[in-house]
């Protein structure tokens, strides 16, 4: 397979991720696993939240899929590998946004100037006005609607 092909399926499974991502956040996250993500919409003092959890459950497909694909090479499964690059291209790229710059969960000094950041972070304070396993709105993590976007004066 060509670079271009590789190139292409990172960044395919990167956006694709986008949907899995605002899936797996309204219909299992404030589904049947709100007991974990429960921790994220409650304020608290703790480094780490039982929401945490989720990170790890996302790592172990990327993992196995970067594994299999590097050592299922010379068999034609070498595609897999860099969908596991894409997929922990998107991890890396919400752990930043979500866990840096949103909740501040390391502390750094950043103010949002563009649109899209003001935009998706309104997007992301919106859900967490509720605190509770229903009701909420806003689910994706790197896209949000116009709507949240604030009209400047």
């Amino acid at each position: 397979m060509t670079l271009a092909f590789h190139i292409f399926l990172v960044i395919a499974t990167f956006f694709f991720m986008e949907f899995v991502a605002w899936f797996t956040h309204k219909y299992i996250m404030h589904g049947f696993l709100w007991i974990w993500h429960r921790s994220h919409h409650v304020h608290h003092n703790h480094a780490l939240e039982r929401n945490d959890l989720f990170a790890l459950v996302f790592s172990i497909p990327a993992v196995a899929l970067i594994v299999a694909g590097s050592l299922l090479k010379e068999q034609g499964w070498e595609f897999l590998m860099y969908i596991g690059f894409g997929v922990t291209a998107y991890g890396i790229f919400y752990f930043i946004f979500h866990d840096v710059i949103v909740h501040r969960r390391i502390k750094i000094k950043f103010v949002a100037r563009s649109r899209y950041m003001k935009r998706i972070m309104r997007a992301h304070y919106v859900h967490h006005t509720v605190h509770t396993k229903e009701g909420a709105e806003a689910f994706g993590f790197l896209y949000a609607p116009k709507k949240y976007e604030k009209e400047e004066k």
